[in-house]
């Protein structure tokens, strides 16, 4: 079997022990007092072999349920898209695996290249003009650019739309808090940002106007609207967005939106127990300096030969204490370099028709829902989700459907009280019509088995 590592011999440690003058490695610790040392055991097991570690580890993974082996209805943010196996392939290769911070442009060509790339995609889907080298997340990129609008519009109160996912606008207030930032939240009307409540919730204090797009539930905002009120009380206009959306509908940026940020998960990131997975963070050309994280900007040598280079900013302007402009100081490379290879590989042809497929199926199950009775709760438009009444507990129906191999939905109660006992539906272009067909038949057998144990 070959090694993975190498392991440090006797005579290794010996001769290092020698090098720095000691004798023992508990020497190392002398500065530490004797009556705080643990002595002890650990209640952990016994160290393994290799091969019966690795047979061990088989076997706890094996226990995990995932969308290869399950239907996977569950959405809510994370998405089981296809993913091209080139994808794989690419980001395993050791200069971009083992990659981190590319500060000499001489030796990161590629890796500076690869997020060029990157920015230059998120651009054309966003329809906007600047975009940076990636955040943490979609959460994290939200809460940078709520910050980001009340430091360039010196005004302290955003107006989050309820639409938008629940962990994101956790992220947010925790962002405004600590920047003594108002947060006031906008409800919805029929699973769509209420605009009535908009105006007049918007005042001269409202630094930005933050929507989902497509939303939490998976409806098609009015987001030129939004944005033209927001504009004319002079705010700024911030939209989160499924990328892989963006494939069908008009970008944030040709509908008014300054900033537009989201998740690149959709685009070659496996689900990842939920993530964090890759922010993208975009911005109009009046805003460019005052982008959070790093750019990455094209350019040539002194020989005339094309280059990139990190650019506009520079790292120590985000560890300035008080005077920082954002909270982040490094970048998702390795996923940004996943999603700009999944989304080379489908190009725009192909990313139009993953996103098309998401409407129909989408639209096949909410018809099937119908068609057996159930209740959708919101009308319009909708992308890749849908919200079913199951008039009966999520969990339970969630454990049921799990021994017919099918992941279920989102339990919207948990975030939202007076939706309990509904499911958040994702339908993605993975999902078969047999497979749609099973959850609706399943679903509906068990509503009608609760209401005939209650008739």
């Amino acid at each position: 079997m070959n090694h993975r590592y190498i392991p440090m011999t006797e005579t290794d440690r010996d001769e290092m022990l020698q090098t720095i003058g000691i004798t023992s490695v508990d020497e190392l610790f002398a500065d530490i007092p004797e009556e705080v040392r643990f002595k002890g055991e650990y209640k952990i097991k016994k160290a393994k072999s290799e091969s019966s570690l690795i047979k061990e580890l088989a076997q706890l993974a094996a226990k995990n349920a995932d969308a290869r082996s399950y239907a996977s209805f569950l959405g809510a943010g994370v998405y089981d898209h296809y993913k091209p196996i080139i994808v794989d392939h690419v980001i395993s290769r050791s200069e971009f695996y083992t990659a981190y911070t590319p500060y000499q442009p001489e030796i990161s060509q590629g890796e500076l290249q690869a997020i060029f790339e990157f920015q230059t995609m998120i651009c054309e889907l966003t329809g906007m003009d600047i975009a940076n080298s990636s955040m943490y997340d979609g959460g994290t990129a939200l809460a940078e650019a709520g910050t980001l609008a009340s430091g360039h519009t010196r005004r302290k109160k955003l107006l989050v739309s309820e639409t938008i996912h629940p962990e994101a606008r956790d992220v947010v207030q925790a962002y405004a808090f600590g920047q003594s930032i108002e947060v006031v939240t906008i409800p919805h009307k029929n699973g769509i940002t209420d605009v009535a409540a908009l105006n007049e919730l918007i005042d001269e204090n409202t630094a930005a106007v933050l929507v989902q797009y497509p939303n939490f539930f998976g409806q098609i905002e009015d987001i030129e609207k939004i944005g033209e009120i927001t504009h004319d009380n002079g705010g700024l206009f911030v939209v989160s967005s499924n990328p892989l959306a963006l494939g069908v509908l008009t970008p944030p940026g040709k509908l008014g939106a300054d900033i537009t940020v989201g998740d690149a998960q959709p685009f070659g990131i496996s689900e990842s127990f939920g993530g964090p997975h890759c922010g993208y963070f975009a911005v109009n050309k009046k805003l460019m300096r005052k982008v959070p994280g790093r750019l990455i900007g094209e350019t040539t040598d002194d020989e005339g030969r094309r280059g990139y280079v990190l650019t506009l900013q520079a790292r120590e302007q985000h560890i300035r204490r008080e005077k920082a402009t954002s909270n982040i100081c490094s970048n998702q490379a390795l996923n940004a370099l996943a999603a700009s290879v999944a989304m080379t590989a489908l190009g725009k042809v192909g990313t139009q028709e993953i996103a098309y497929q998401n409407i129909v199926k989408t639209r096949y199950a909410k018809n099937e829902f119908e068609k057996a009775g159930l209740n959708v709760k919101f009308d319009g438009a909708h992308f890749n989700e849908i919200v079913i009444d199951c008039k009966m507990p999520v969990k339970e129906m969630n454990a049921h459907l799990f021994t017919k191999g099918i992941l279920g939905g989102y339990d919207l109660g948990l975030t939202y009280p007076e939706l309990a006992n509904h499911t958040l539906i994702a339908v993605t272009e993975q999902r078969t019509k047999e497979e749609i067909d099973a959850l609706v038949q399943e679903i509906d057998a068990l509503v009608q088995e609760m209401e005939a144990l209650h008739a």
